[in-house]
C-alpha cells in the first residue's frame, strides 16, 4: 500500500476523520483506501463507519469482507437492515466515536439524510480530535466551481452541525479519468482551499492513473487508490 517510491503519502493524527462527499464524488473510495492506507501503517485498531444512507451501489460495506480480512472493524446495519436506505444509527457507532483509542473513518453521504444522520452524533464528538473533509470532484455538477463547492459544504455544515477542517481532491470518471483530469480537480480544490482557508489535506487518485505522473507537482500528500467499489454486475460473486 505504502511501496509507491517518491510519493508522500495522507497523515492524519486526529482520531475521527469523517469523509462526507456527494454522489459521484468517490468518497465511499477514498474512505476504504484510506482505512486500508492506516492499517497498514499504524498500529491501532482502525475502524469504519457506513453512513451512507442513499447511494444504492457504492457503500462502503461493499467491501466489508476484504476490510475485515484486513483487520479493519466496519461497522454497519446488521442482517436485513444491511441494505436499508434509513437513519439506522446503531450504539456501536455512537461507542465507536466516543472511545478514546484507535482510528475511525465514518463515510458520509453528502445529500440531507446523511448528514442529517451525523449530526444526530455531534454532541458525542470531540472537537479537538476530529477531521471532517470535504471530497471534491470538479466532474460533479455542485462541485464544479468554486462558488457552488462553498455553497454545497455550507449547506452539509448546517445539518451536519459541525464544520469543515479540510479538502480532499477526488475529481475522476471512474475509467476514463486521465492525468488532465486529476490536475484540473487539483487545481480547482487548490482555489477553493485558499478561498475558505482550509488545508487541503491530499490528493486522490488511481494507482494506475498515477503512475508516470510527476506527483511532486501537488503541493499536498497524494493517496494512491485502488478500485474497491464495484457496480452489482462487477462483483465476482454476482450471479448475473
Amino acid at each position: 500500500m505504502t511501496d509507491d517510491p517518491g510519493i508522500r503519502y495522507p497523515k492524519i493524527d486526529k482520531r475521527i476523520i469523517a469523509i462526507v462527499g456527494g454522489f459521484g464524488s468517490g468518497k465511499t473510495e477514498v474512505s476504504v483506501n484510506l482505512a486500508k492506507y492506516f492499517v497498514a501503517t499504524e498500529k491501532k485498531q482502525i475502524s469504519i463507519v457506513d453512513l451512507d444512507l442513499v447511494n444504492p451501489y457504492f457503500r462502503s460495506r461493499e467491501a466489508a469482507k476484504e476490510l475485515e480480512v484486513l483487520g479493519i472493524r466496519a461497522i454497519m446495519p446488521p442482517g436485513g437492515l444491511y441494505y436499508a436506505d434509513v437513519p439506522v444509527l446503531l450504539p456501536e457507532i455512537k461507542g465507536a466515536i466516543e472511545q478514546k483509542d484507535g482510528k475511525l473513518i465514518l463515510d458520509i453521504g453528502g445529500d440531507a439524510q446523511g448528514t442529517r444522520a451525523f449530526g444526530s452524533l455531534a454532541d458525542s464528538i470531540d472537537l479537538g480530535d476530529y477531521e471532517m473533509l470535504m471530497v471534491l470532484n470538479s466532474r460533479r455538477p455542485q462541485t464544479s466551481d468554486v462558488a457552488g463547492s462553498i455553497k454545497t459544504m455550507e449547506r452539509i455544515e448546517s445539518t451536519a452541525r459541525l464544520k469543515f477542517t479540510g479538502l480532499i481532491s477526488n475529481t475522476h470518471m471512474i475509467d476514463e479519468t486521465t492525468p488532465e483530469i486529476v490536475i484540473e480537480g487539483y487545481e480547482l480544490a487548490i482555489e477553493i482551499s485558499r478561498e475558505l482557508g482550509l488545508p487541503l489535506q491530499f490528493i486522490s487518485a488511481r494507482r494506475r492513473t498515477l503512475e508516470g505522473m510527476d506527483t511532486s507537482v501537488f503541493e499536498c500528500p497524494v493517496l494512491p487508490m485502488t478500485r474497491s467499489m464495484l457496480k452489482p454486475w462487477e462483483r465476482k460473486d454476482n450471479p448475473v
